[in-house]
């Protein structure tokens, strides 16, 4: 009883874990459902949110894109527009410089037809001349024969004898002339010798003044002018005042002129012109670094050539001011005569002098070079050159017969000691010396110019030509107004002229042109 009582509660447990079981299924089967609806609903819920989200981000994106599209239109039509204007001034140009090609074309018609009036006008007037200069000939032919009938004799011989008659009066009056001429003269010579010396003393002082205060600086090209203008003229007043020297700038090509009266200055000047040129560097500040740079190489080049003086002709006891003073004068020239090498050439005479007399040729060699020695600095103290060195060489206690020697050379003082002697006959030999002092270039080409004025002087000519260095000159003559017999005076009357008003050396060829040219142009 006890175990089918136990198997009883064995079954009643198991069938009611059963239902428990059973029951915990059906809750957790309905707990599943109602997530699942939840999760569904959520998930509706979410697609329905992202199809609207999708919805007005389409519509943003249309709206943007259709913004986009009329903006393009706007700036599409905008540049039509522009497009639509500048093509409508073309086409007026186009209009305008067709208007004017047809009124060229019309004036260029009427001038045709103008010329051809005058041409037609020109042909009858040469028609009716020819008729005239036949009809002149005629008459010349007959009132020659006319003439030869009553004279009895032949147009040729009648020509002999008034040429020989001619002749005759021209000689008679020649020497008439030469006579007059010769007596004017010597009434006048000493007027004209005055007025020749004055004018020749004029010549030589403006000739010297142009080729002792000029310096040429060559440039690369003549885009280097402005860089040395600068801008608004900043680099070259600089550079005028950093030297002192006048810097001419004008229409010579791939140059620059310096001007200047201290030689010095200008030589310093030219260095450092043509080293900012080379450098490129073209500024106030660089200008101003190198001048100074180009003064401190100066005094070492004068120094230099003072020393290599004194050094040639054997003379070492001299002070270093006048040492310096002496390289001074090699940038100095009197005459055209560089006055160091000038000074050296009075040395070496006083020295070769002095030995043939027996006299101390040493002394003799110091006073000769030392003799210009103030016109290193006659151009900053007042007085002769003479008075200036003399006084100079005295501060620095050198031999009397130096001093004397200096100031004597010129006549100013009384000559105290042979030295003094020596050192004016040597500077007389060594300025009077073939090729001392040479012609400048200004004075060569203001006689290339006087010739040349002097043919144009004569009636008739056309322009005259000086060539082969001035030894000769060829003219051309207008050859209807000089005829061939005309042109044979007209290069006897230039070379007596030529011989009458001028100085030069050796012959100079006269050559007169007498040419006919026909000239027209193509069209």
């Amino acid at each position: 009883m006890q175990g089918f009582s136990l198997t009883v509660l064995i079954i009643c447990a198991a069938a009611a874990a059963f239902i428990a079981a059973f029951i915990t299924w059906l809750l957790i089967r309905k707990a599943g459902l109602s997530k699942l609806g939840n999760a569904e609903q959520q998930a509706r819920e979410i697609l329905d949110k992202a199809e609207h989200d999708a919805a007005l981000r389409k519509k943003e994106a249309l709206l943007e894109a259709k913004d986009e599209l009329y903006k393009s239109k706007v700036n599409l039509e905008r540049e039509i527009q522009s497009k639509r204007v500048d093509l409508q001034k073309f086409e007026k140009r186009l209009a305008d410089k067709e208007t004017a090609l047809d009124r060229k074309v019309d004036l260029l018609n009427k001038k045709e037809r103008d010329f051809q009036s005058q041409e037609g006008s020109l042909k009858a007037r040469e028609k009716a001349i020819q008729v005239r200069e036949e009809e002149l000939n005629n008459l010349i032919t007959q009132q020659n024969a006319q003439l030869e009938k009553i004279a009895g004799m032949t147009s040729d011989e009648a020509r002999q004898q008034l040429m020989d008659n001619l002749i005759g009066q021209a000689k008679m009056e020649a020497a008439s002339t030469i006579k007059e001429i010769k007596e004017e003269a010597e009434r006048t010579a000493e007027k004209e010798a005055r007025e020749i010396i004055t004018q020749a003393i004029y010549r030589c002082a403006a000739d010297h003044t142009v080729e002792t205060t000029v310096s040429v600086v060559s440039l690369p090209n003549d885009e280097m002018k402005g860089r040395i203008i600068g801008r608004e003229g900043r680099n070259i007043r600089s550079f005028e005042t950093c030297t002192g020297i006048d810097v001419i700038v004008d229409d010579t090509p791939e140059a620059v002129i310096l001007s200047g009266y201290d030689p010095i200055r200008r030589e310093v000047a030219r260095m450092a012109l043509e080293r900012l040129v080379s450098d490129g560097r073209i500024h106030p500040a660089r200008i101003e670094e190198v001048v100074e740079k180009c003064e401190k190489e100066m005094d070492m080049m004068i120094r230099e050539a003072g020393e290599q003086a004194s050094f040639e002709l054997g003379i070492h006891d001299i002070h270093s001011d006048v040492v310096f003073l002496l390289g001074k004068l090699n940038y100095r020239t009197s005459y055209g005569q560089n006055v160091l090498q000038h000074a050296k050439e009075v040395s070496i005479l006083c020295g070769l002098m002095a030995a043939e007399l027996g006299l101390d040729a040493h002394l003799a060699k110091r006073c000769g070079l030392l003799h210009d020695i103030g016109k290193a600095i006659d151009r900053e103290t007042e007085g002769t050159h003479t008075e200036i060195g003399a006084a100079f060489l005295g501060r620095y206690n050198e031999h009397p017969a130096v001093i004397n020697g200096v100031a004597s050379h010129h006549g100013d003082v009384p000559m105290e000691t042979p030295y003094a002697v020596l050192v004016q006959a040597s500077d007389a030999v060594s300025g009077s010396r073939p090729g001392a002092r040479r012609e400048p270039l200004e004075g060569y080409i203001k006689r290339l110019e006087k010739l040349e004025d002097l043919a144009d002087s004569f009636k008739g000519v056309a322009k005259a030509f000086a060539i082969q260095a001035g030894r000769e000159i060829r003219v051309i003559v207008e050859h209807d107004e000089i005829d061939d017999a005309k042109s044979q005076i007209l290069a006897s009357d230039i070379a007596m002229k030529i011989q009458a008003e001028m100085e030069y050396p050796g012959q100079i060829k006269v050559t007169v042109i007498r040419e006919t040219r026909a000239v027209d142009y193509a069209k």
